[in-house]
């Protein structure tokens, strides 16, 4: 479920602390970040670089295709939540275009919750690192989860009729990784749910 954007958890609330060993242990191989290490039959990283051509297909168009679609839906749906923030009528955002679900629902509820305490979010988000890591097209509703760096640092609360300022807690997230899930619906994809991983990137 989406966290309130109005109450920023301090990092200590963290939950998710993952010690990726392997990375460590292949020094200066982060491009091999994105592959499972899990198989124990994996190869080295020195038996990957000799058979690179072999073990890795190339994606195909329709899964290229997939994955650009998801990536500019979930970019609109930001574009959207910034307008739906930045209104305090809620009228000038179209976020049912690019979300669904429990993500339209917490998105309006929070920005309503906002609004009435008098308050709006002005400036902008920024989005960077966006990786389509899991596409699941075989299910009633095909998927995909998307893995971005959602930057809030320029996205200011402030008091709706002053346009001044709130304060708010000086150790909250400003910059963290979120997983986010897309899914196809008859009018297009939509994004359903948001979940932040608590750790900065």
């Amino acid at each position: 479920m989406k966290r309130s954007l109005d109450r920023q958890p301090a990092p200590a609330t963290v939950r998710i602390r993952k010690h990726v060993t392997a990375l460590l242990l292949a020094g200066g191989l982060v491009a091999l970040a994105g592959c499972s290490s899990n198989d124990p039959d994996a190869a080295s990283p020195s038996d990957a670089n000799s058979r690179s051509a072999a073990k890795s297909p190339t994606p195909s168009a329709s899964a290229t295709t997939v994955d650009a679609t998801v990536i500019a839906v979930y970019g609109a749906y930001w574009r959207e939540m910034e307008k739906l923030y930045a209104d305090s009528t809620g009228r000038n955002a179209q976020l049912d275009k690019y979300a669904a679900s429990a993500a339209l629902k917490n998105a309006e509820a929070d920005a309503k919750r906002a609004h009435d305490r008098g308050r709006i979010y002005t400036g902008s988000v920024a989005l960077t690192d966006q990786t389509v890591t899991k596409v699941d097209a075989s299910g009633k509703v095909p998927n995909a989860t998307v893995s971005s760096c959602l930057d809030i640092s320029k996205w200011r609360r402030v008091d709706a009729e002053t346009k001044k300022p709130v304060a708010q807690p000086e150790n909250r997230l400003t910059k963290y990784r979120i997983l986010s899930t897309v899914e196809k619906y008859p009018g297009g994809w939509r994004v359903t749910r948001d979940e932040p991983q608590g750790k900065s990137c």
